[in-house]
């Protein structure tokens, strides 16, 4: 069975919480309409509503009438900044926003939306820690500074921000102030009067409630300043439309009542486990740990791995659930932009696994999940090689021993969903050059294309007699199917004669092995560095 340890991503539903919201679905009692004023059953579920909204309220230190049900953080996060923007421009024009490069997209997004509008926006960065400094926000306001949006938790990397002193800035000024806080709330005590914040974003699906349901605290004092994006029966107070989802709102009531009540235990038992996975891992060279050491919820580590592309790193590891930096299925491969923006290569951006633990992990699942990280880590690490002769891009340690597949768990499904054939191949012993870091013997060729910094590097060592290939040694760092693909060619040229040049073409192996279309340009990096060493 897979062990789950993607608890940033969702975290999986508590079962006291399905409980509840399962009550809701069959009750016949619960199947009003909460608008439905006019009989009591509208006005019964009008009551488990609002008894949930101060669940809500008491988890974060706000008034019931200061949280607004959306479809989630997301929702959320685009009510305040647009909802801010069109209340400012209603009342004096256009003005300027503050944020920052490491936010989660859906806020990155809005603020681009309102550049295109007119607006002003100003992306300060992060520190090598990937915190925003209050002083960088300070810096960064302007006379017309209306709104900063600024994230409590960072959702890659975990670290905090410290929200107080941002706030502690913009109310002199008059500034807005949001915080996305959905890795936060029921991870970390929040309470908005401390913080100092006017709206704050959160959604049940983070800490055991139900997708699809979130909130906006929106404080009494700003609700002025902030006006509605969608339109309807004016529910929310007028805020956001839409008929209420009973059977959510009360789970998310529950989730957020659990988190009340354990919320303190869950924090040190998640923080324990994740220092325990990070000693497991920390006798592994070129282990970087991503983001601020002492700032940070629990339970969330990001970890990049020098000299291993990220996607055969999340592929080679099907028995976790995990997420990775890389872009995996992207043609541009485009590299975490949270990772990019404390400085990290393109290459250790996409080398990072995000790795998070919760309610549900046992110590057993975070041994199980290090035993398994170290074997693929090793195991691709072998498969690059050690630089070969000349210049090269090449970075990290390469293991002295080689590994083969039987490490593997037999018959599990690889994340990626590789072709059975690409699976193989994947998974595959070994061939390791022989001459990779000194000048070749007579009868050995050598052939290298690619760039580890862009994704695909391959280096085949041919070693010939007569007229043919005797064998075929590669290292090579790359996706899953490129893996694959040069496993296969190594094979397949043994015995042959070096007249019948490239076995097949990239079309070819692209369709042998179920490879992506968008990928077909790093076959053409095998196919080059394999005519490299061919044609000498």
């Amino acid at each position: 069975m897979t062990i789950y340890l993607d608890y940033a991503a969702t975290t999986p539903i508590d079962p006291r919480v399905a409980a509840v919201m399962s009550g809701c679905l069959t009750d016949p009692a619960a199947q009003a309409n909460a608008a439905s004023s006019t009989h009591g059953l509208g006005l019964a579920v009008h009551e488990r509503i609002e008894a949930a909204r101060g669940e809500l309220a008491s988890l974060i230190g706000a008034a019931p009438r200061e949280i607004v049900f959306t479809s989630g953080a997301t929702e959320a996060n685009n009510l305040a900044l647009l909802g801010a923007a069109r209340a400012a421009r209603r009342a004096a024009g256009r003005g300027h926003i503050v944020s920052s490069r490491s936010e989660h997209k859906s806020v990155l997004d809005a603020c681009a939306q309102l550049a295109r509008d007119g607006f002003a926006v100003t992306l300060v960065e992060p520190d090598s820690g990937g915190r925003v400094q209050p002083e960088a926000v300070r810096s960064a306001l302007r006379a017309d500074t209306l709104l900063v949006s600024l994230m409590l938790a960072n959702n890659e990397i975990g670290v905090t921000n410290d929200i107080v002193a941002v706030a502690a800035l913009c109310q002199p000024r008059g500034v807005l102030l949001h915080t996305d806080a959905s890795q936060a709330v029921g991870k970390l005590p929040v309470d908005v009067d401390r913080l100092g914040v006017d709206f704050l974003a959160f959604t049940a699906h983070k800490f055991y409630g139900p997708k699809g349901i979130g909130a906006l605290y929106v404080r009494e004092a700003a609700r002025p300043r902030i006006a509605p994006i969608q339109f309807g029966g004016g529910h929310e107070r007028g805020l956001r439309s839409g008929t209420l989802p009973t059977h959510q709102i009360a789970g998310f009531g529950a989730a957020a009542a659990l988190a009340r009540r354990q919320g303190e235990g869950d924090a040190a038992h998640a923080r324990d486990l994740a220092a325990r996975l990070r000693r497991a891992l920390e006798s592994l060279p070129g282990v970087i740990l991503n983001g601020d050491a002492t700032h940070r919820v629990p339970g969330l580590i990001n970890l990049s791995f020098e000299g291993v592309e990220g996607e055969s790193l999340v592929t080679g590891l099907p028995e976790i659930a995990v997420s990775t930096g890389a872009a995996c299925s992207s043609a541009a491969r485009e590299p975490s932009y949270v990772l990019r923006a404390l400085g990290r290569s393109t290459e250790l951006a996409q080398s990072s696994l995000r790795i998070s633990l919760g309610r549900f992990t046992a110590a057993y699942d975070v041994d199980q999940a290090a035993s398994a990280i170290r074997r693929e880590v090793t195991r691709l690490r072998l498969r690059r090689g050690p630089p070969p002769a000349g210049p090269a891009d090449e970075i990290g340690r390469a293991p002295g021993q080689e590994i083969h597949n039987n490490g593997h768990p037999e018959g599990a499904l690889l994340v990626r969903a590789l072709s059975p054939l690409a699976q193989r191949y994947f998974l595959a012993a070994a061939r390791v050059p022989r001459f990779a870091q000194v000048t070749p013997p007579a009868g050995v060729r050598h052939g290298r294309a690619g760039r580890r910094a862009d994704g695909t590097c391959v280096f085949f060592e041919l070693e010939i007699s007569g007229e043919s290939v005797r064998s075929a040694r590669f290292s090579a760092y790359g996706c899953p199917h490129t893996l694959a693909v040069v496993s296969w060619v190594s094979e397949v040229l043994e015995g042959r004669r070096l007249d019948a040049g490239v076995p097949e073409t990239p079309a070819d192996w692209a369709r042998k092995f179920e490879v992506p279309a968008e990928k077909l340009g790093r076959l053409l990096i095998v196919e080059d560095a394999l005519r490299a060493a061919l044609d000498r």
